[in-house]
Parts: C-alpha cells; structure tokens; sequence
C-alpha cells in the first residue's frame, strides 16, 4: 500500500500547478533570486530555468514539485496584482526603435494620488507586500494636469527624438522615474516625463517642488530586488528652471572645487525652514534632498543638474544640451534598463550592485506578527559594515600600511597588482611586410570578466603554505616566473610550442615575465595551473564567505547593452560579416540612443573603479581613512579579481589565436588588441571556417566578451609614428581608432 500511495503522490506532484511563464520570471525577479540561484536550488541548468521562464519547455517530476513549491512560496510574498497591469498611464508608447519619434499626448487631466496613499507604509526594510492605489483613491486627490509639448516646448526638438520607454506598471510611479523641469516660451514651469508625458508643475520654490514630486508627481521606480528599496524620484533641472527657482546657472570655480554651492545659500535655507535635509556631499550637480524615514516611508528627492556638469559629457556626451522633452526620455530609456541615476555613471554602476543585493531582509516577529530586520546580512550581500582588506590589497597610503617606513615603494610581493594591459612590442620583419595593423576590441571586457565569477562576500583569512583552490577567491603570494610560454597546454592535455618572444606575459600589467613571488587574485593563478604548470603559493588571503555577487549586475547591464544595440540596429544573431557593416556608422542613425550605450559602458568601468575609490581631497593625509572606506561596497579584491579574469580571458584567446594561425599581437591596451594584417577587416585574419570562429578564440559579434572591429591604419603610419617619437615599443592599440596621436587613453 505505501508504494501504492507514491505513485499517486507522484502523480499528483506530475500536474502541480504552475503559474504562466511570465508570471514565473516576475516571481523570480521580485524576490531578487537570478537564474543561477534556481537552477542551484532545483538541481538543474541555468538554461532550463530560463526555458521554463520563457514557455519553451515545462517542468517535469521531481523538479516539478519543488518548482511549484517555490513559486507558490513566492506568490505569497508578491501577490499577483490585476490593477498593477491595467493602470498604465496611458500617453505613454510602448517601447519602439529610436527612429520613431514620441506622440504628442492630447491635453487632458491625470488624477494622481499622494505618496502617503500610493505608498502605504510596510516594514523597515520594504519586504512586506503593499496594497496597490486604486482607481477610487487616485481620483480624490489632487490632479496634475498634462499639456502637449508641441505647443510648449521652449526649444524645438532636434534631430530624432530619443527612444520611448514604456510608462511604470506600479500605478504609484505611473508617471515613470523621472521628469526633466523647464520653463516654456509662456513662463509656465513644466515637467517632462517619459513617454511624451508633460505635467504642469505649480512648485514655486525649491522645497515646493519636492513636496509636489513626493505627493502628485507619481515619479519613481520599483525596487530591483525582492529586499530591497524603491528608487527615489529623479528631478533633472534645466537652466531655465534653475533661475526660476533662484539657483545659479553654473557654478563658480571655487563652487566646482567644493563641488557645492554654499551653505549660506538663500535656496539652502529655504530647505532647512521646511525641515529637508542635505546629504554630506550638499547641494551639488547630484543633490539628494530628504527627510529621515518613518518606519518604511522615504521621503527623498534626488536632483540633478546638467548645466553644473552633472552628466559628464566623457559618458553622456551631449545630453546636457538637449531639450527636455528629449533628455527626458534619453535618461528614461537608462533609468528602465540600469536604474535611475544616483550620480555619475561610476556612482550608479555601484548603487546597482547594492540595489540588486540589499545588504539586510525583513524576517517576521513571531512574537508580534510584524516585519524586523534580520540579524544576519542579506544572502549573497556584502552586508551592511565595511570589512578591512587584506594588506597587500590596500592601496597606498591606507591606515593598514601605517608601520611601512616613510617614502617606501611596495613591490610585486607586498602589493597587489592586478591592472589591465599596457603592451606593445616592434614589428617583426614579416609583420613589416603586410600592409595594414587592424584593431579589434572586446565588447563590455569587464562585464563579461565579472560573469559567473566568484568573489569575497567577507573578510579575508590570512593562510600560510596554502594549497591553491581555483575555486576559493583571494590574493595569493606565489611565484610563477617559471610558466614558460613557448611551450604550454592550450586545448586539455595538449602541449603547444609558441613563439614566448611574441606574447605578453598574462601575469603583469606590462606584459613582463615575473622574476619571483609576487601577489596575484586567484584567476591569474588559476591560469598559470590552466597552461600546464604546477604552482607553490607561500601564502594567501582568502575568503571562505564568497559567491558570485556581480552576475545580477552583469545581466542587467549586458541585457541593457544588448537591448539598446538591437535599437540601434545591430542585432545579437549577425553573421561576422553583417555584424562589421551594422557596427559601421551605428552611433549615427541616433546620437541620442548612442549616448545610452556610452553611458552603459561607462556605468561599467566606473563602478568596478568605485570598488577601489581613493581619497578625493577633503584634507586627506596618507595613513588617514577616507570616506570611501566606510562603504561595504568599497572592496579592492573584488575589483582586482574582475581585472585578473577580463587580462586572463584576453589572454587565452590570444594564446589559442597564435596557436592556430601562428599570428600574434603587436600591442594591446585594456581591452584593444591590434594585429599586422594583409587585409583591413578583422575577418581578413580571424580564421572563421564555414562562418564558424576558432573554438576559444576571437568571435566577431556584439555579446559581451566577442570583438568588433576598433580600427584600422597602414603598417607604414604604425612605423612612421614610432620614428617619429623615436619609441619602437610605442603601443599603437591606443591610437588604432582613428589614427590621431595623443596622450589621452581611455581604455576603448
């Protein structure tokens, strides 16, 4: 008999039922859990999970069961909401390629709740489910009116508006995450949204208008993750708007110094008289303006302000120039598809890391019924405290370095040095022969070099005479001068003899052969074992507490990259060569979706940098501790051990490229590596086969980690400027882009 009630249980468990597809992915995504994290549960493939997601496949016994366990668990906490997908403002478009310009909404009115009814309060830690405004509610508060910006838009629009972004699903940020406020050509203040939204604004005062954003604007974006906190609303101000509201246009040298306008400042005490605070850094080109929380209710305004350089034109190009119906929806394609800026693009690459892992969760009381938060870290987080490096991680003029003499310089076996290359060599005498030198650079290098990698979630353990685990992250002190590179294991136990003379090292930034033991992040070591050689580590700092953090923020910003690609006409699936001819002129078919994928790739490198900030003036001496520190996301090992695996990963594709075509790298410089070619396109050297790449090697595509073309000049111009500035070793990589000398290297 009990045999006989297993199979009816396992019948049963067969048609457990299971919510649609899409329902599945919004279950996974609310609660903050990635692809890996299930697949790990449930014992099977990321690309299963994602099957199941998308509809193509069905679950089946026993993973069944437990998948439905798991989504009913989840359906729970995040109750599907009918009037959460039917409350769509209605002027917005529906995302469309960026050629399309934006419909201009008929003048009507919009009924929008107050943010103490949209937003009822929950628990400390925003973990509890919230009843969504109803229709009733919205209509009994006060409306804010939409106007048409073809009759009150100060400037015209120019060139192609930028691409549309769907209006938010969460009817309490019906409106989207952000407006862009301006003064039109009849004096009236208004704020342009997403979607060709415009709302009037009645704000008279700085302090006004952040009442009206909290109460009637409906501005903001949901949380990323199931722990975690709502975005606050973003005010973008134009200089029009600045001098309605008594702010200066652009600031003073001194101000650009302290990277603030005065204390003293009338609109300053304004803020102060209506009980807002500022944060540390004032008010500055990113001011956030808030009150301290009432249990789970924030009451935060972030500003930004283009004309005091906020959106620095190295990432965002000319989006301070535009008009705001246009920079409102630029800066609303970023906020759908990374998040609502927080700062500079390295500010909001690190925000993101957080907003994806919330360092803390809600658990209930089961004493009193209500939410609290925990009294562990998040699973997965870096927690809420700074953990202290190890010391060979801490840069210069750390307090950890405090007992080092005065003026001593760290060398490779008290420092770690994990940085990305800067390698040239001189031309061969074939290679002189061929006519052109052809650069091809890795698409968004450090993202694909953060993927699937896993890194300290804690604080080190200092380990003597270790036994190196590819598998367990740290800096480890090893010597490896003794990894030959003329003859390694390029494919699983196969030895290959190569031209060591030709190659960088993978081991240092500049391409040299260690001479002895020196600290590198555990990639690097791993590498060393991967070509074939034994390794011997004297010590090491590891940390036993690790996971793979940085995989959500790698999806979104790839998914972000790949989406906004696709708008640009360069699709995941080209052929190598349909690839080359979409990449060829696509900034120019819109500028203003170009400068969302430069943006992109900012938020990348920028907030990897962030990992490392150092000090920022502020009266800073060496041996003191900066402000950076006190972050938990201020962490240097993570850092260098996505800028090991992105040099590792560039390196074995160079390895496996010169084993097969006996070809090999004349300079490279961060993620750019420049070949002598007898053709000008990358596919006049890269050995394709029946349109199929070398296994392991370069691969033309848009993906993160394949190549597209960088550049391409004469063998001739490459010898003529190393005459010129009589350096034989000058690295042509950083040049290979149009050909133009210069002294500014900005790693593309």
């Amino acid at each position: 008999m009990p045999e006989l009630f297993d199979r009816v249980d396992a019948l049963i468990a067969s048609r457990a039922v299971l919510p649609p597809p899409a329902e599945r992915k919004r279950l996974r995504q609310a609660h903050g859990f990635t692809l890996d994290e299930v697949a790990e549960a449930l014992q099977v493939r990321r690309a299963t999970v994602s099957a199941w997601e998308s509809g193509k496949t069905e679950p089946r016994p026993p993973e069944r069961d437990a998948y439905a366990r798991l989504l009913s668990k989840l359906l729970e906490i995040y109750p599907a909401n009918s009037s959460a997908t039917t409350l769509v403002h209605d002027t917005a478009a529906p995302a469309t390629l960026a050629s399309t310009p934006a419909p201009a909404p008929e003048t009507r009115t919009l009924s929008t709740a107050p943010a103490s009814e949209a937003a009822p309060t929950a628990v400390s830690e925003n973990t509890e489910p919230r009843p969504t405004t109803t229709a009733a509610s919205a209509a009994a508060s006060r409306p804010a009116r939409l106007t048409s910006p073809s009759s009150t838009s100060r400037r015209p629009a120019a060139r192609k508006a930028a691409p549309e972004t769907p209006a938010s699903a969460d009817p309490r940020f019906a409106n989207g995450p952000l407006a862009v406020v301006d003064v039109n050509d009849n004096g009236h203040l208004l704020a342009y949204c997403v979607g060709g939204l415009v709302l009037d604004v009645p704000a008279k005062s700085i302090p006004a208008l952040v009442d009206w954003t909290l109460k009637e604007a409906r501005l903001g974006q949901p949380k990323l993750s199931g722990p975690g906190k709502d975005a606050d609303p973003l005010i973008v101000l134009t200089e029009a708007a600045l001098q309605r509201y008594g702010l200066p246009v652009a600031l003073t040298d001194e101000e650009k110094l302290a990277g603030r306008i005065p204390e003293g400042h009338k609109v300053i005490k304004q803020l102060a008289r209506a009980d807002w605070k500022l944060t540390k850094r004032g008010f500055g080109p990113w001011a956030r303006i808030y009150r301290p929380a009432q249990g789970s209710e924030r009451n935060c305004v972030q500003l930004c302000i283009p004309s005091w350089h906020a959106l620095d034109s190295r990432h965002w190009g000319e989006a301070a120039q535009l008009p705001a119906a246009e920079l409102a929806r630029l800066l609303g394609v970023y906020a759908s598809r990374v998040m609502t800026p927080r700062g500079s693009t390295a500010v909001t690459g690190l925000e993101l890391m957080t907003a994806l892992h919330p360092p803390t969760y809600a658990v209930r009381d089961e004493a009193t019924g209500r939410f609290r938060k925990a009294d562990s870290k998040n699973p997965g987080s870096l927690g809420e405290h700074p953990v202290d490096c190890a010391p060979c991680e801490a840069p210069d003029g750390h307090p950890l370095l405090n007992d080092l003499p005065r003026f001593h310089v760290r060398g490779p076996a008290e420092k770690l040095l994990e940085e990305a290359y800067d390698w040239a060599r001189p031309l061969t005498d074939d290679e002189c022969m061929r006519r052109n030198l052809v650069g091809i650079d890795v698409n968004m290098a450090f993202a694909a070099g953060a993927n699937g990698l896993i890194v300290g979630l804690g604080e080190p353990t200092h380990v003597k005479q270790p036994v190196f685990d590819p598998k367990l992250p740290g800096s480890w002190l090893v010597d490896l001068s003794h990894v030959d590179l003329s003859r390694v294991k390029v494919a699983k136990d196969k030895w290959t003899d190569l031209d060591a003379g030709l190659l960088p090292s993978p081991f240092t930034p500049k391409g040299e052969r260690p001479e002895g033991p020196a600290w590198y992040a555990t990639p690097t070591v791993a590498y060393a074992v991967e070509l074939g050689y034994d390794v011997a580590p004297l010590e090491a700092y590891v940390r036993y507490d690790n996971g793979r953090y940085l995989d959500a923020w790698y999806n979104r910003l790839r998914d972000a990259y790949l989406a906004t690609m696709a708008d640009l006409g360069v699709d995941a699936d080209l052929t190598p060569a349909n690839f080359l001819a979409a990449m060829d002129g696509y900034k120019d078919r819109d500028p203003e979706l170009a400068i969302v994928v430069s943006a992109i790739k900012a938020t990348v490198k920028g907030g990897l940098g962030k990992l490392r900030e150092r000090p920022r003036g502020e009266g800073w001496k060496p041996g003191q501790p900066w402000r950076a520190l006190s972050r938990p996301t201020w962490r240097p090992d993570i850092r260098a051990a996505v800028i090991s695996r992105t040099r590792i990963n560039l390196h074995r594709k160079i390895v496996k490229h010169a084993a097969f075509t006996g070809h090999y790298p004349v300079a490279i410089l961060s993620d750019c590596v420049v070949y002598a070619s007898n053709g000008p396109t990358p596919l006049d050297f890269l050995p394709y086969r029946d349109g199929k790449p070398l296994p392991g090697g370069f691969k033309l595509g848009i993906n993160p980690g394949l190549v597209k073309h960088e550049g391409t000049q004469s063998v001739l111009w490459g010898e003529e400027i190393r005459e010129r500035f009589n350096a034989p070793e000058l690295n042509l990589a950083r040049y290979i882009k149009d050909g133009t000398v210069t002294d500014i290297d900005n790693g593309e």
